[in-house]
């Protein structure tokens, strides 16, 4: 048997495998309501955006299918293999996001010119008002956080902090987004965006890294209710299919 290189698997998609077993085993049958993601989380010893990771890759899947404002239900397994997702998960992707921003965001403030708080100015402008998700907002999105990397003046960053933004461009992303994005998510962002671009402009290094951070951090709570404790809304395919993304 040939030798096979050994790849670790994120914690996510081990908790994922484990609750796969133990649908394929009947421990939980096709329709069962899966316990709460507070209960899981203490019985398996992970924390819940673990808990919600999985279950999201699950959904992709097609295993389960999350029912806002009820619960997670176990589902028929579909007979077409599914489309792998990203290796790393969301909560993973942003908290790399809120210590390389952060880092970017204090340099920023230090060098910052006037064209350059004109530029984000102009970004912040254009954000105003936007119906969200979409993807005028999710290029808008990306393009202030690229513009704060752009006043270092290096190439690298710039390309470093939009690459960081592009892989939530995912199905596993797009899903976590259809249940946590909507206009009043968008305005606390461009709030956010507006915190961080006022401590630039005031050339405060130490609060723009906490802008930026604080910013990144909450965008992490947003994708943090409990399914249980939202209201219902409309499946993702009754929704508008514009785009998804969302405000980070």
């Amino acid at each position: 048997m040939p030798i096979e290189t050994i790849v670790p698997r994120r914690l996510y998609r081990q908790v994922a495998e484990q609750l796969r077993q133990l649908f394929d085993s009947g421990e939980f049958a096709v329709g069962d309501r899966l316990p709460p993601e507070r209960e899981l989380a203490e019985r398996m010893g992970i924390s819940r955006p673990t808990i919600r990771e999985a279950l999201i890759a699950l959904e992709v899947e097609g295993r389960v299918r999350i029912r806002v404002g009820s619960g997670i239900y176990v589902t028929e397994p579909s007979r077409i293999p599914p489309n792998p997702t990203t290796d790393e998960g969301p909560f993973e992707l942003l908290r790399a996001r809120e210590f390389v921003e952060g880092a970017v965001a204090e340099a920023a403030a230090r060098l910052a010119a006037p064209a350059d708080i004109a530029a984000l100015d102009d970004i912040l402008g254009r954000m105003e008002g936007k119906a969200h998700p979409n993807h005028t907002t999710l290029s808008l999105d990306r393009a202030f956080h690229t513009t704060v990397a752009s006043i270092l003046g290096n190439a690298v960053l710039v390309r470093v902090i939009g690459d960081l933004f592009d892989q939530r461009m995912n199905p596993f992303f797009e899903r976590l987004s259809s249940y946590f994005e909507d206009p009043t998510t968008w305005d606390a962002a461009l709030r956010e965006h507006r915190l961080v671009r006022d401590a630039i402009a005031a050339r405060d290094p130490k609060g723009a890294k906490q802008a930026m951070q604080d910013h990144l951090r909450k965008s992490q709570e947003r994708f943090s209710i409990s399914f249980r404790d939202m209201a219902p809304v409309a499946p993702a395919s009754e929704s508008k299919e514009a785009a998804s993304g969302h405000a980070i």
